[in-house]
Protein backbone atom coordinates (compact mmCIF):
# COMPACT_ATOMS: atom_id res chain seq x y z
CA UNK A 1 0.00 0.00 0.00
CA UNK A 2 1.59 3.51 -0.93
CA UNK A 3 2.02 6.26 1.57
CA UNK A 4 -0.71 8.69 2.14
CA UNK A 5 -0.09 12.20 1.51
CA UNK A 6 -3.29 14.54 4.04
CA UNK A 7 -3.19 18.72 3.13
CA UNK A 8 -5.39 20.49 5.30
CA UNK A 9 -8.22 22.19 3.88
CA UNK A 10 -6.69 25.60 5.24
CA UNK A 11 -3.74 24.90 3.80
CA UNK A 12 -4.76 24.91 0.18
CA UNK A 13 -7.35 27.56 0.96
CA UNK A 14 -4.26 29.97 2.39
CA UNK A 15 -1.87 28.99 -0.11
CA UNK A 16 -4.70 29.57 -3.12
CA UNK A 17 -5.01 33.45 -1.75
CA UNK A 18 -1.56 33.72 -1.42
CA UNK A 19 -0.92 33.54 -5.03
CA UNK A 20 -3.75 35.59 -6.13
CA UNK A 21 -4.55 38.25 -3.21
CA UNK A 22 -1.89 41.31 -3.41
CA UNK A 23 -0.53 41.62 0.38
CA UNK A 24 -2.08 37.76 1.30
CA UNK A 25 0.67 35.40 2.31
CA UNK A 26 0.24 31.69 4.05
CA UNK A 27 0.77 30.81 7.31
CA UNK A 28 3.53 28.62 8.65
CA UNK A 29 2.83 25.23 6.94
CA UNK A 30 3.84 21.94 9.07
CA UNK A 31 5.16 18.85 7.69
CA UNK A 32 4.70 15.59 9.53
CA UNK A 33 5.89 12.19 8.55
CA UNK A 34 4.98 9.02 10.78
CA UNK A 35 6.39 5.44 10.77
CA UNK A 36 4.35 4.30 7.74
CA UNK A 37 5.35 7.35 5.62
CA UNK A 38 2.39 9.13 5.45
CA UNK A 39 2.90 12.50 5.12
CA UNK A 40 0.92 15.20 6.52
CA UNK A 41 0.99 19.19 5.57
CA UNK A 42 -0.93 21.18 7.70
CA UNK A 43 -1.10 24.72 9.25
CA UNK A 44 -1.67 23.17 13.19
CA UNK A 45 1.91 22.23 14.51
CA UNK A 46 2.43 18.48 16.13
CA UNK A 47 5.18 16.59 17.43
CA UNK A 48 7.89 16.13 15.32
CA UNK A 49 6.80 18.42 12.49
CA UNK A 50 8.83 20.56 10.29
CA UNK A 51 8.12 23.87 9.41
CA UNK A 52 7.82 24.96 5.92
CA UNK A 53 9.20 28.11 4.63
CA UNK A 54 6.58 29.21 1.63
CA UNK A 55 7.69 32.57 -0.19
CA UNK A 56 4.59 33.44 -1.71
CA UNK A 57 4.32 34.87 -5.34
CA UNK A 58 3.96 39.24 -5.19
CA UNK A 59 1.05 39.99 -7.03
CA UNK A 60 1.74 42.09 -9.96
CA UNK A 61 -0.87 44.20 -11.92
CA UNK A 62 -0.46 45.11 -15.42
CA UNK A 63 -0.17 48.84 -16.80
CA UNK A 64 0.52 51.32 -19.65
CA UNK A 65 2.82 54.52 -18.62
CA UNK A 66 2.80 57.30 -20.89
CA UNK A 67 5.52 59.14 -19.38
CA UNK A 68 8.84 59.44 -17.24
CA UNK A 69 9.22 62.29 -15.44
CA UNK A 70 12.62 61.40 -14.17
CA UNK A 71 14.74 58.11 -13.09
CA UNK A 72 12.16 57.06 -10.33
CA UNK A 73 9.02 58.58 -11.05
CA UNK A 74 6.12 57.67 -14.22
CA UNK A 75 3.17 58.68 -14.71
CA UNK A 76 0.84 55.47 -15.72
CA UNK A 77 -2.54 55.86 -18.35
CA UNK A 78 -5.19 57.23 -16.28
CA UNK A 79 -2.79 59.96 -14.29
CA UNK A 80 -1.56 58.02 -11.60
CA UNK A 81 1.98 58.79 -10.74
CA UNK A 82 4.47 55.71 -9.34
CA UNK A 83 7.56 56.20 -7.21
CA UNK A 84 9.82 53.44 -7.70
CA UNK A 85 10.51 51.70 -4.32
CA UNK A 86 14.10 51.20 -2.88
CA UNK A 87 15.67 53.37 -5.32
CA UNK A 88 16.79 57.55 -5.66
CA UNK A 89 17.73 59.24 -8.96
CA UNK A 90 18.81 62.06 -9.39
CA UNK A 91 16.26 65.29 -9.48
CA UNK A 92 15.88 66.65 -13.12
CA UNK A 93 15.77 70.38 -13.95
CA UNK A 94 12.54 72.39 -13.25
CA UNK A 95 11.15 75.61 -12.29
CA UNK A 96 11.76 74.80 -8.83
CA UNK A 97 14.85 73.08 -8.59
CA UNK A 98 18.39 72.95 -10.84
CA UNK A 99 18.97 69.50 -12.55
CA UNK A 100 21.04 66.97 -10.59
CA UNK A 101 24.19 64.89 -12.61
CA UNK A 102 23.44 61.89 -14.08
CA UNK A 103 19.28 62.48 -14.14
CA UNK A 104 19.27 63.19 -17.72
CA UNK A 105 20.95 59.53 -18.43
CA UNK A 106 18.68 58.12 -15.90
CA UNK A 107 15.51 59.69 -17.15
CA UNK A 108 16.21 58.98 -20.77
CA UNK A 109 17.58 55.33 -19.93
CA UNK A 110 13.86 54.61 -18.09
CA UNK A 111 12.44 56.30 -21.12
CA UNK A 112 13.73 54.19 -23.90
CA UNK A 113 12.92 50.78 -21.23
CA UNK A 114 8.96 51.55 -20.94
CA UNK A 115 8.94 53.08 -24.96
CA UNK A 116 5.54 51.58 -26.24
CA UNK A 117 5.48 48.74 -23.62
CA UNK A 118 3.28 47.40 -20.97
CA UNK A 119 4.10 47.66 -17.30
CA UNK A 120 3.77 45.23 -13.84
CA UNK A 121 3.72 46.92 -10.75
CA UNK A 122 4.25 45.08 -8.07
CA UNK A 123 3.59 46.51 -4.26
CA UNK A 124 5.43 46.09 -1.13
CA UNK A 125 3.76 47.14 2.60
CA UNK A 126 3.01 50.56 1.85
CA UNK A 127 0.71 51.20 -1.57
CA UNK A 128 1.04 54.92 -1.25
CA UNK A 129 3.42 57.75 -0.10
CA UNK A 130 2.20 60.78 1.74
CA UNK A 131 2.11 62.40 -1.66
CA UNK A 132 -0.27 60.18 -2.72
CA UNK A 133 1.87 58.19 -5.50
CA UNK A 134 1.68 54.80 -5.88
CA UNK A 135 4.58 52.68 -4.47
CA UNK A 136 5.85 49.74 -6.40
CA UNK A 137 8.68 48.16 -8.10
CA UNK A 138 8.29 47.84 -12.05
CA UNK A 139 8.93 44.90 -14.30
CA UNK A 140 8.98 44.48 -18.02
CA UNK A 141 7.01 41.63 -19.41
CA UNK A 142 10.40 39.94 -20.02
CA UNK A 143 10.88 39.93 -16.52
CA UNK A 144 13.26 43.07 -16.57
CA UNK A 145 12.91 44.67 -12.50
CA UNK A 146 13.82 47.95 -13.78
CA UNK A 147 14.60 49.30 -10.01
CA UNK A 148 17.48 47.01 -9.53
CA UNK A 149 18.45 47.72 -13.17
CA UNK A 150 18.79 51.10 -12.59
CA UNK A 151 20.93 50.37 -9.10
CA UNK A 152 22.89 48.16 -11.14
CA UNK A 153 23.98 50.63 -13.87
CA UNK A 154 24.90 53.37 -11.63
CA UNK A 155 21.70 55.41 -12.29
CA UNK A 156 20.20 55.51 -9.24
CA UNK A 157 20.93 55.13 -5.50
CA UNK A 158 19.98 52.37 -3.43
CA UNK A 159 17.19 54.43 -0.78
CA UNK A 160 14.99 52.04 1.67
CA UNK A 161 12.92 53.25 3.89
CA UNK A 162 10.90 50.92 6.15
CA UNK A 163 9.02 49.02 6.48
CA UNK A 164 9.13 48.33 2.18
CA UNK A 165 12.27 46.50 2.26
CA UNK A 166 11.61 43.85 -0.21
CA UNK A 167 14.28 43.15 -2.68
CA UNK A 168 16.60 45.12 -0.11
CA UNK A 169 19.53 42.60 -0.42
CA UNK A 170 19.33 42.23 -4.11
CA UNK A 171 19.51 46.32 -4.42
CA UNK A 172 22.46 46.54 -1.67
CA UNK A 173 24.15 43.62 -3.54
CA UNK A 174 23.79 45.57 -6.87
CA UNK A 175 24.91 48.63 -5.63
CA UNK A 176 28.09 47.48 -4.28
CA UNK A 177 28.52 45.87 -8.31
CA UNK A 178 28.00 49.43 -9.70
CA UNK A 179 30.68 51.39 -6.66
CA UNK A 180 33.39 48.79 -8.03
CA UNK A 181 32.45 49.26 -11.06
CA UNK A 182 32.57 53.28 -11.12
CA UNK A 183 29.19 52.58 -12.73
CA UNK A 184 27.31 56.01 -13.81
CA UNK A 185 27.24 58.03 -11.00
CA UNK A 186 29.57 56.61 -9.09
CA UNK A 187 32.57 57.85 -11.36
CA UNK A 188 30.84 61.36 -11.08
CA UNK A 189 32.82 64.16 -8.87
CA UNK A 190 29.10 65.28 -7.51
CA UNK A 191 28.81 61.88 -5.37
CA UNK A 192 32.29 61.30 -4.46
CA UNK A 193 32.76 61.21 -0.87
CA UNK A 194 33.27 64.65 1.24
CA UNK A 195 34.69 65.92 4.46
CA UNK A 196 32.12 67.11 7.68
CA UNK A 197 33.68 70.28 7.13
CA UNK A 198 32.12 70.71 3.78
CA UNK A 199 28.32 70.16 4.92
CA UNK A 200 26.73 74.06 4.99
CA UNK A 201 23.62 75.14 4.27
CA UNK A 202 23.94 74.94 0.20
CA UNK A 203 24.09 71.05 0.57
CA UNK A 204 21.45 69.79 -1.61
CA UNK A 205 20.27 66.57 -2.81
CA UNK A 206 21.70 62.77 -1.97
CA UNK A 207 25.44 63.05 -0.33
CA UNK A 208 28.54 61.13 0.75
CA UNK A 209 29.80 62.27 3.87
CA UNK A 210 32.75 60.83 6.19
CA UNK A 211 32.84 61.38 9.75
CA UNK A 212 33.56 59.66 13.11
CA UNK A 213 30.65 59.35 15.33
CA UNK A 214 31.64 60.19 18.97
CA UNK A 215 28.68 60.00 21.56
CA UNK A 216 25.11 58.85 21.18
CA UNK A 217 22.01 60.73 22.27
CA UNK A 218 18.51 59.21 22.81
CA UNK A 219 14.56 60.94 22.66
CA UNK A 220 11.44 59.36 22.38
CA UNK A 221 11.43 59.55 18.52
CA UNK A 222 15.75 59.39 17.56
CA UNK A 223 18.80 57.78 18.59
CA UNK A 224 21.46 60.11 17.21
CA UNK A 225 25.12 59.32 16.29
CA UNK A 226 26.79 62.45 17.26
CA UNK A 227 29.55 63.42 15.19
CA UNK A 228 30.48 66.50 16.63
CA UNK A 229 28.95 69.62 18.11
CA UNK A 230 27.13 70.55 14.57
CA UNK A 231 26.24 67.64 13.04
CA UNK A 232 24.41 64.30 13.82
CA UNK A 233 22.82 61.42 12.13
CA UNK A 234 19.38 60.72 13.37
CA UNK A 235 17.12 57.46 13.22
CA UNK A 236 14.31 56.51 14.19
CA UNK A 237 13.40 54.31 16.71
CA UNK A 238 11.33 52.18 15.32
CA UNK A 239 13.89 51.58 12.31
CA UNK A 240 16.45 50.29 15.24
CA UNK A 241 16.00 47.02 15.10
CA UNK A 242 17.33 46.99 11.64
CA UNK A 243 20.57 47.94 12.40
CA UNK A 244 23.47 46.61 14.51
CA UNK A 245 24.24 48.08 18.26
CA UNK A 246 25.19 51.78 17.44
CA UNK A 247 27.88 51.20 19.48
CA UNK A 248 29.39 49.47 16.69
CA UNK A 249 29.71 52.64 14.99
CA UNK A 250 31.53 54.97 17.25
CA UNK A 251 34.92 56.19 17.05
CA UNK A 252 35.12 54.27 13.15
CA UNK A 253 35.49 56.18 10.29
CA UNK A 254 31.61 55.98 8.47
CA UNK A 255 30.27 57.44 5.62
CA UNK A 256 27.02 58.68 5.55
CA UNK A 257 24.77 58.83 2.83
CA UNK A 258 21.67 60.73 2.51
CA UNK A 259 20.16 64.26 2.55
CA UNK A 260 21.44 66.84 5.04
CA UNK A 261 18.59 69.08 6.91
CA UNK A 262 19.92 72.09 9.03
CA UNK A 263 18.44 74.36 11.60
CA UNK A 264 20.06 77.13 12.14
CA UNK A 265 24.35 75.89 12.17
CA UNK A 266 22.73 72.39 13.33
CA UNK A 267 22.86 69.56 10.71
CA UNK A 268 21.52 65.98 10.82
CA UNK A 269 21.35 63.41 8.06
CA UNK A 270 18.39 61.10 8.94
CA UNK A 271 18.98 57.73 8.10
CA UNK A 272 16.03 54.73 7.50
CA UNK A 273 18.14 51.58 6.58
CA UNK A 274 22.25 50.56 7.52
CA UNK A 275 22.85 49.85 3.95
CA UNK A 276 23.33 54.16 4.49
CA UNK A 277 25.74 53.77 6.65
CA UNK A 278 28.96 52.30 5.56
CA UNK A 279 32.27 51.37 7.53
CA UNK A 280 35.31 52.67 6.27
Amino acid sequence: MKPIITISLFWLLTVFIGLHLPGCAADTIYRTQDAQGNITYSDIPAPDAKPLNLSPIPHRTRHQVVKVLDGDTVVLKGGERVRLLGINAPEVKSRYRDGEAGSIAAKEWLQEKLKNRKVYLEYDQQKHDHYNRLLAHLYLPNGEHLNLMLVEKGLAVVNLLPPNLRHADAMIRAQQRAERQKSGIWSLPDYQTRPLTQISQKSRGWQRFLGTPMSLKKNKRYTQLVLNNQVDIRIDNNNLALFPALETYLHKSLEIRGWVSHRNDHYSILIHHPSALVLH
